[in-house]
């Protein structure tokens, strides 16, 4: 999303932001004159040097009258070279604040550039820089967040960020945290020894607060040990409750007998390659009402269950008030949302994915989206989706077109991308119905409309030669999929070692679906802690994995196509024109 609801960096946000009002630049402050729509339209008369100072006037004063989605609004198309120094630096304050409360981080990052050529007040650099800190995380730049956020600590001392650290530095592998050290630097090293104890606790809440009493007497003046992150605090309530027992739900027949293989073959595997794993108990599902299986489970000595697969049977959960045993259901309800106490859904739901190309098509600065789906009912959920989320966003669409994937896509491009034209077009579609798009879009003179996509155009293998008619197409996917593009890249995998294990047995139509298997047991171990502090975050296999209600959503990576294989999109890289980067310088799904 634009700005996370989720966690706790959305209070963290509220929080400082308030903290740090004392520091608004002067242009903020100065009493409200002047009608802003009268300045707008006498910019448009002068010069750009005199145009440029009353749109930052007008951009204050509609900020300080409420009308602040167009304060933005002026602030952003501004073009700051033109203004002196003092105007600069008010300018960066004010869109730097108006980014971040009106849930734009790329507003805010943009204004923060201005730090590396001019020199600001102690006071005003630091919230610049610590707005700038907080928006990278929105972006899902975690490690550049975290680095920011301690350097601010360092500078001011100031504790009330503590939270906002720890989710940034909570999601890094050991070696993305092993980049951030500073050894001369006693703040940047507490942290990180923090999230080392944390990291390689295994689940294992009783050893962590033992060796988190030998790091407070290490680091007693540290920020931390007199304000503990409230993620940490609130583990201390799940002493005695680690999993070591888990049954797993999976059908040995029926038509979902091949994705419950795959998801199998990803537990036992991650299972396997980590010490002190949990004990599994595999019960058959295809056969049995649910109270028969929890019944076998309990049996078992389960802690928590992992299934069941049939998204029936998750609506049968849906409707209950409780489950008896703490459950991770492959699979999500039919239900507007999951009330029932003790369960938690996840899948690979291209819905997420939907939702998370409206958000990243939006924060690229795009208004006017087309859409081009199947026409089935996969097509018309994912659609909704998309539609649903970009129009909450203050989007609109140009062209909703529902086509027959055993057609041709001419026409339907065709239809997509005219009367009126849109300034992006978002795309559902398997492999061989997407390589029809872009060459499609190039013989309409729309080969420049940048196109957003979901996972499943991306077969999971490098095929340079069959996806170059792919190039510039930006889609996401799980980490495991593009490791390039992946936080952190290849070397910052989660689950490293079974992720070589399964990668070697080189069957990518079922990758995913292992990937998903690693992350349920990943999921399984952690259930009492996502049910006890909701704001809980795994960087897993499929996504960085948070808890919203019940629900498990996934962040994803997003790449591009450059000479026909997936490539890293930089942060803050935007492809306007869906060009090639290199110019210029079956539904296998669980959720499904």
């Amino acid at each position: 999303m634009i700005i996370s609801t989720r966690g706790p960096l959305a209070v963290a946000l509220i929080a400082i932001s308030l903290a740090g009002c004392s520091f608004t630049p002067s242009v903020v402050q100065r009493a409200l004159d002047g009608d802003p729509d009268q300045l707008l339209a006498q910019a448009a008369q002068q010069q750009p040097a005199e145009a440029a100072q009353t749109r930052l006037n007008a951009a204050d004063i509609l900020a300080r009258s409420g009308r602040r989605p167009e304060a933005l609004d002026v602030a952003s198309d501004l073009d700051d070279s033109l203004l002196q120094d003092d105007s600069r630096r008010e300018w960066a304050m004010l869109l730097s604040e108006l980014g971040d409360s009106e849930g734009d981080p790329r507003a805010v990052l943009r204004a923060a550039e201005v730090l590396d050529d001019m020199r600001f007040p102690s006071d005003e650099a630091n919230l610049l820089r610590l707005r700038q800190g907080l928006a990278l995380g929105q972006v899902g730049e975690p490690q550049q967040s975290a680095r920011l956020l301690m350097q601010v600590q360092t500078d001011t001392g100031r504790e009330d960020i503590n939270d906002a650290i720890w989710e940034q530095l909570s999601v890094l592998s050991t070696s993305q945290a092993d980049a951030l050290a500073q050894p001369d630097n006693s703040i940047v090293t507490g942290w990180l020894e923090l999230a080392a104890l944390v990291r390689n606790s295994g689940g294992d809440v009783q050893r962590l607060f033992n060796q988190l009493d030998d790091w407070r007497v290490s680091h007693s003046d540290h920020p931390a040990n007199r304000r503990m992150p409230s993620q940490i605090t609130g583990l201390k309530d799940l002493r005695g409750q680690e999993v070591d027992s888990i049954a797993v739900l999976l059908p040995e027949s029926g038509p979902l007998a091949g994705v419950a293989d795959a998801i199998e073959r990803g537990i036992r595997t991650h299972q396997g390659s980590i010490a002190n794993a949990a004990q599994l108990t595999f019960i058959d599902s295809s056969s049995g009402n649910l109270d028969t299986l929890y019944q076998q489970a309990q049996s078992s000595g389960a802690q928590v269950v992992i299934g069941p697969l049939d998204k029936a049977a998750v609506t049968q959960l849906e409707n209950r008030a409780s489950v008896p045993i703490p459950t991770l259901a492959l699979n999500y309800g039919e239900s507007a949302s999951n009330n029932t106490e003790g369960l938690f859904e996840y899948g690979l739901s291209a819905e997420d994915e939907a939702r998370q190309a409206a958000d990243r098509a939006w924060q690229d600065g795009h208004r006017q989206a087309a859409m081009l789906v199947p026409n089935n009912n996969w097509g018309q959920r994912v659609g909704e989706a998309f539609w649903n989320e970009w129009s909450s966003l203050g989007g609109d669409i140009s062209n909703a077109v529902r086509y027959n994937p055993e057609t041709s896509a001419t026409e339907s491009t065709r239809q997509a991308i005219t009367n009126p034209r849109p300034d992006m077009l978002f795309l559902l579609a398997l492999p061989d119905y997407a390589r029809q798009v872009k060459p499609t879009l190039e013989y309409y003179s729309a080969g420049g409309l940048p196109v957003y996509a979901t996972s499943h155009l991306y077969e999971g293998r490098p095929q340079p030669r069959l996806d170059n008619d792919l190039n510039g197409v930006q889609f996401l996917d799980i980490p495991w999929q593009i490791p390039d593009a992946a936080v952190g890249g290849a070397d910052a995998l989660p689950f490293n070692a079974s992720y070589q294990q399964l990668r070697e047995e080189g069957n990518p139509a079922l990758f995913r679906l292992q990937a998903m298997g690693v992350d349920a047991y990943e999921l399984a171990r952690r259930l009492p802690q996502f049910e006890a502090l909701p704001q809980t975050r795994l960087q897993g296999a499929t996504g960085t994995l948070g808890n919203d209600a019940g629900r498990i959503y996934r962040e994803l990576p997003w790449a591009v196509f450059s000479s026909g294989v997936p490539a890293p999109i930089l942060m803050g890289q935007s492809l306007p024109g869906g060009e090639d980067p290199e110019s210029d310088n079956d539904e296998a799904n669980a959720e499904r």
